[in-house]
Parts: structure tokens; sequence; C-alpha cells
């Protein structure tokens, strides 16, 4: 499958897209607290989409070959949880962090976010796990611009993540998006500057590191999609789509109480 460039038609449509799927998170966070189950996260989520905005959840039932048909309309992944874990019965405890994924589709295209939440107040080590990944996520995005690489992305997330101790899952990537769920390119979380695909105005993909605190190891568990870290060690996710501009970067999945750029990394935009 070839890189697709989007037009101004489809730029603009993803900008919707990806404005509502923030929105979702926007609307769920207050819900993130202990005593919630990540089933009532999954059906205030699936409501809001469907009856409030007049999206569609593009999880629900979603079967790329090898897996069994997703069965719920977002992505709850819990402490030692890397990404897509089933929404069920578990209840929220205080201290327990949890990646919350969204993607809704919106007039045939797709928008495509994540954020961690804390239940309750998160320990020391689980709050600089979340902090550092985030910063992994905006490093990464702030390499994006026409005639960079893919693999600055990836070295920039990788050489933050390890200088803190932290470990980046290798096994899942970002991905470009559109009208389907996932094009190409594939992003890596890791690598060497200078190489993979060369970036060009028009493209538009995800970057979304999952980085471990323990061992970069994963699993799958039985019911074929929740993936955990084999050593049980806290992991932490956030997401963002990205366009690749004439000039640099927009994030199309910005909503009203979107967490910022670190104050820390604003530097860099200057230079």
């Amino acid at each position: 499958m070839a890189i697709q460039l989007k037009n101004s038609l489809d730029i603009e449509k993803m900008r919707i897209a990806g404005k509502l799927a923030a929105e979702v998170l926007d609307f769920i966070g207050p819900h993130v607290k202990p005593g919630v189950t990540t089933g009532e996260l999954d059906a205030l989520c699936h409501d809001y989409m469907m009856d409030v905005q007049g999206t569609i959840p593009a999880p629900l039932g979603y079967c790329p070959p090898g897996y069994r048909p997703y069965p719920k309309s977002i992505c709850t992944s819990v402490n030692h949880q890397v990404c897509h874990g089933i929404p069920g019965d578990k209840v929220l405890k205080s201290g327990d962090v949890v990646n919350v994924d969204i993607t809704v589709i919106k007039d045939g295209y797709h928008g495509d976010t994540s954020r961690m939440f804390y239940a309750g107040e998160p320990s020391i080590a689980s709050r600089r796990l979340c902090d550092v990944t985030f910063e992994c996520m905006w490093l990464g995005i702030l390499e994006v611009k026409p005639g960079a690489h893919l693999g600055d992305i990836g070295q920039a997330i990788q050489i933050h993540a390890e200088k803190h101790g932290f470990a980046v899952v290798r096994e899942f990537c970002g991905h470009g998006i559109g009208r389907k769920f996932h094009e190409d390119p594939q992003v890596l979380h890791y690598g060497k500057a200078g190489t993979l695909a060369e970036l060009k105005a028009g493209m538009i993909f995800t970057v979304e590191p999952m980085i471990n605190a323990g061992r970069r190891e994963i699993r799958e568990l039985a019911d074929g999609w929740t993936i955990v870290t084999k050593d049980h060690s806290l992991s932490a996710q956030w997401e963002h789509t990205v366009l690749v501009t004439e000039s640099g970067f927009e994030v199309l999945t910005v909503s009203p109480a979107m967490p910022a750029m670190p104050q820390s990394l604003e530097p860099r935009i200057a230079a």
C-alpha cells in the first residue's frame, strides 16, 4: 500500500474527525475515577459518539486479518496493559492509570487519539512514566516536517524514553490514517534518524508511543486483543494524529481540554 497524500478536502474532513475524537476524551475524563468500571466508560463514550456527535466508533466490530471482531467502542488499557484493553467489569481503584483510546468515523474519515488518565491520586512512579511518555510523543511530533524522515521521529522518542530508564514497545507503531483506520506509513517509535520514508506535505499519521517502566517485552492475553507487559511493569501511551504541512506539522486531534505541549519543549519550536 502506497502512502497517500491528502488533498485539501481530505485534510478539512480529517480536522473535523480529529477534533471530534479529542472531544470524546474531554467528555470522558471526569468519569475516570475510582469505582467506575471500564465497561461503564465504554458505554458512556459509545452513547456520546452515537447520540451527541453523530460519529461511528471505529473499533466496534473492527476485524483485521487474524483477529476476532473487537467487541467494544473504545480501548481502555489499565496499569500494565499496553494497548487494546477491552472494556468490561474491571473496577478502577485509586492509583490506577488508564489509557483511553478513541477512534471515531465522521463522513467516512477517521480521527484517532488517546490520553492517559488517573483514577484518584497516582504514585510518583506512575506520574513520571506518564509524563515522560507524553514528552516522548511531543518530541516525535516536533520532528515532523517536509524533508524529514520517519526514523527521525523514532529516534527522538527512543532516546528520551531510554534516557529516563524506560523501554519502547516495538511490536506496535503509529500509522497512516484517513478514510481507512490503518494506512501506510507505519510510524516506528524507535530507530535511527535519516532512515525510512521521507515526510511530504499532505501525509497524515498517528504518533502514539507505548512506553514501559520495565522491559519492552509484551504478551497477548487470551481475549486475542489485550496486550500487557511481560514483566507486569506499568505501561503508558499518548497519541495524536498529525498532518505534515508545507512548513512543519499540524496536530489534528485538538480540543478545549487537550493537555498542552510541555512548556519545557517550547524552545524547540522557537529553534
